[in-house]
């Protein structure tokens, strides 16, 4: 399976009033429908993949959400396990993994600079340099 196109429909970010006490942050991916279309310039039959993407930070503290959709571009026999999956509201199992982390990886590049931009904490650690030992 080939993933042939990305776009959001929405970015939703919030930041409320400053909360005390540790602060957890929670993401989820929640796939909204699948539906099987075709290109219109061939025959090729694609699936367009709606999903929910949303950072939840514990203690009311803020929010961001992304709505958006993938492009797929199966294989014939991959076509017919997603569509017979999705009669249950599920992804293929071997499917799921690499879609999922293509979302985030997408999703997550822009988190960081919205929560750089309303002062949110990271909601994945940045790397740091520490020094080294003294020889």
């Amino acid at each position: 399976m080939k993933i042939i196109g990305f776009n959001l429909t929405k970015i939703l970010v919030e930041k409320r009033e400053n909360q005390d006490g540790k602060i957890q942050i929670s993401q989820n991916i929640d796939i909204k429908d699948l539906i099987k279309d075709k290109i219109p310039i061939s025959n090729e039959e694609i699936l367009n993949l709606k999903f929910h993407f949303i950072i939840d930070y514990s203690n009311n503290l803020g929010k961001l959400e992304f709505d958006g959709y993938l492009i797929l571009l199966p294989e014939k026999n991959e076509l017919k396990d997603f569509l017979k999956s999705w009669k249950d509201k599920k992804i293929p199992e071997d499917s799921r993994v690499p879609l999922f982390n293509f979302i985030m990886s997408k999703c997550n590049i822009k988190a960081l600079n919205l929560e750089d931009e309303l002062g949110l904490p990271y909601h994945i650690p940045m790397p740091r340099v520490n020094p080294g030992e003294k020889q």
